[in-house]
């Protein structure tokens, strides 16, 4: 093996091998020199054009990269050449489970198109949101994943006239056109009331944080009032901060204790919800199945969690995916304004024993 290859380089003056200091960065001169290739190939094989060289030219220059611990400055290379290779996520909230999931889909689908993924969580901060959105451009992003929290329509539109694609992940906005993918929210209560009724709760509390903050939770209440009224079910809704425990727990307390013999159930709007309602019905000491439960989002602990927690499991992994196509298709056709569209995915039901009664 080239000792080269393990840090150390040739002195120009006698010949000598010294060691390379460890702060100097590999070339890509020496990583041409390594693969047996010119300084073109290298430089085309990490500027997203390797389908230009044969598979044993970008094998050759793979293996002489990993060997040298080479890595391409992508900032660099974005100012040369007004691609960063970078996509842009802002998402409103890390914590949530949905967004995590969803960003996994997105970083897979980014890394097999040799694309590297910016991340940025706004905490549902609008002000915070519009500094990242100024952040993103500043990094020159090709493409933008949005999970909004505020309205920031003028920050977004200034992005589509720079010929930046936009996607927007669940929530929409009403003044830029972008592609929306995202769950049939209709389609998602619709299977859940059906499953609550044909399992035989009548009547249901819906539980979900304040509507006005986001589209998907509008959708979905909107449909849980309008499915109850179609189905002759009673029902009931709170929405309000999940933070404020004693509310709910107060809700759910009435609820469970109002006149009326029919069964009685809980609908969560997210896997947020799911969790606050869980825990209260806990502390009321409530059986579930006696006491329907059923949440939208699956999440690793409800299947723990007594006999089950009943879900509507979303593709996030193929939500996430799906976002990135969209910015591909939309920046390989040099297009940004042109009409929205919605992709949306369906939910599955996953029925475990808190709505078996």
């Amino acid at each position: 093996m080239d000792r080269s290859q393990l840090g150390w380089e040739r002195s120009h003056d006698n010949g000598a091998i010294m060691p390379r200091p460890p702060h100097q960065r590999t070339t890509i001169i020496e990583v041409a020199r390594q693969a047996g290739a010119s300084k073109t190939s290298v430089s085309r094989y990490f500027s997203g054009e390797r389908e230009r060289l044969s598979p044993d030219l970008q094998g050759r220059v793979a293996e002489a990269a990993r060997r040298l611990g080479y890595r391409p400055n992508r900032m660099a290379s974005g100012l040369k050449g007004g691609r960063s290779r970078l996509i842009g996520m802002l998402v409103a909230d890390i914590r949530n489970p949905f967004s995590v999931a969803v960003m996994h889909g997105v970083e897979q689908a980014c890394r097999e198109r040799g694309l590297s993924l910016m991340v940025c969580n706004t905490d549902n901060d609008p002000a915070q949101e519009r500094e990242h959105l100024a952040l993103l451009a500043s990094y020159r992003v090709e493409g933008l994943v949005i999970n909004a929290v505020g309205s920031p329509d003028r920050e977004l539109q200034a992005l589509v006239d720079q010929g930046t694609p936009l996607v927007l992940l669940e929530r929409e906005l009403g003044e830029v056109e972008a592609e929306v993918v995202g769950l049939d929210n209709a389609r998602a209560l619709d299977l859940a009331l059906d499953h609550l009724q044909t399992r035989g709760y009548g009547e249901l509390l819906y539980l979900s944080e304040p509507p006005e903050q986001a589209s998907p939770r509008q959708a979905r209440l909107m449909r849980f009032l309008q499915g109850i009224a179609a189905r002759d079910l009673v029902g009931e809704v709170h929405c309000r901060p999940l933070g404020e425990r004693e509310a709910l727990h107060r809700a759910i307390g009435d609820f469970l204790a109002g006149p009326g013999t029919a069964p009685r159930a809980l609908l969560c709007a997210n896997g947020n919800a799911t969790l606050a309602a869980t825990r209260a019905l806990q502390e009321l000491g409530a059986r579930l199945g006696e006491t329907g439960l059923l949440g939208i989002d699956e999440l690793d602990w409800c299947a723990l969690v007594g006999p089950g927690i009943t879900t509507l499991a979303q593709p996030t992994e193929a939500i996430g995916r799906a976002a990135v196509e969209c910015l591909m298709r939309r920046r390989e056709a040099g297009e940004c304004t042109t009409p929205s569209r919605r992709v949306q995915f369906q939910a599955s039901l996953i029925s475990r024993g808190s709505t078996r009664r």
